[in-house]
């Protein structure tokens, strides 16, 4: 073989073999390197360079925020109700030397202290209070697999209840009771309705009633006006008539005072009187003590008339 053959050949085994003990760490990864079976660092992002055959990369590691699924587990509350529960897990690794050697497996591991974390809470509450409280089973959850997972590198940011799960007598009971509680309100809010539809209405006819009485007072006091009005009018003018009657009488004495009649024509008008008062209308009739005297009186007065 020739020998510029083989030092291309031997040139093509030292780049490749330069190749492969170079590395380039991508951003959120970090790479774990052995040298020997030992652990010898921890490789951030960017370009790194290793020995041929005696370094390796053991682990690569992704540091970003995780999240896992975990199925439902089988949980016994403290009034002996079995349900299944599934939770979400979320993590980051914030130490990937501790995440490689500290467990075998992590993730099977925070299942299975996830599962028995689950376990102990529930056990320790009732039915009602593992509906009511999983705010409080999320934060007591994260506290525990936190502390736990703290010796592997592992930091537990957030633990979610996904589903709660309980049987199916349980579940009929619960939506015959929400059935229950949905008809009690309903009935509840119909009573309010009516309710305040009788009070508006009573409102309504009390309004109406005053308004009513009010009218009726004002016309009573407007019928009482203008009948104290017509009463002061009619007295007035029978005040005026009786005044002028009252001059009319005055006139005709002032007249007849002013006249100076005779006896003759006074007694005369004694009988115009009379005649008067005996025209048929009467039903009694006075004649005075002198009749004699005025009918002399009118026999002189007709023979003076036909001399």
């Amino acid at each position: 073989m020739p020998t510029e053959v083989i030092i291309i050949i031997f040139a093509i085994l030292v780049l490749l073999i330069i190749a492969s003990c170079v590395r380039i760490v991508p951003q959120a990864h970090a790479y774990i390197l052995e040298r020997l079976g030992g652990y010898q660092a921890t490789w951030d992002v960017g370009l790194h360079f290793k020995w041929p055959l005696i370094d390796k990369i053991a682990k690569r590691v992704l540091l970003k925020e995780q999240v896992v699924d975990f199925a439902p587990q089988p949980v016994i509350t403290k009034d002996n109700v079995t349900m299944k529960i599934d939770t979400v897990v979320f993590f980051a690794i914030t130490d990937p030397k501790l995440y490689t050697y500290g467990v075998e497996n992590p993730l099977i591991a925070i299942e299975n202290l996830t599962a028995t974390t689950l376990r102990n809470i529930i056990g320790d509450l009732e039915l009602d209070e593992t509906l009511t409280s999983r705010e409080i089973i999320n934060t007591k959850m994260r506290q525990i697999l936190d502390e736990a997972t703290d010796p592997w590198g592992i930091k537990v940011t957030r633990v979610e209840l996904k589903n709660i799960i309980p049987p199916a007598a349980i579940q009929d009971a619960m939506e015959k009771q929400m059935k229950a509680e949905r008809e009690r309100r309903e009935a509840i809010l119909i009573a309010e309705g009516q309710k305040r539809s009788a009070i508006l209405v009573a409102e309504g006819d009390k309004e109406s009633a005053i308004l009513v009485a009010e009218g009726e007072k004002e016309a009573a006091i407007l019928r009482a006006e203008a009948k104290k009005e017509a009463m002061i009018r009619e007295a007035e003018g029978e005040a005026e008539a009786i005044l002028q009657v009252q001059r009319a009488r005055a006139e005709g004495i002032k007249f007849l005072k002013e006249a100076d009649p005779t006896t003759e024509v006074l007694q005369l008008r004694s009988m115009e009187a009379f005649e008067k008062a005996a025209d048929g209308q009467a039903t009694k009739i006075i004649i005075p003590s002198d009749i004699q005297g005025i009918a002399g009186l009118s026999k002189s007065i007709v023979e003076v008339i036909k001399d």
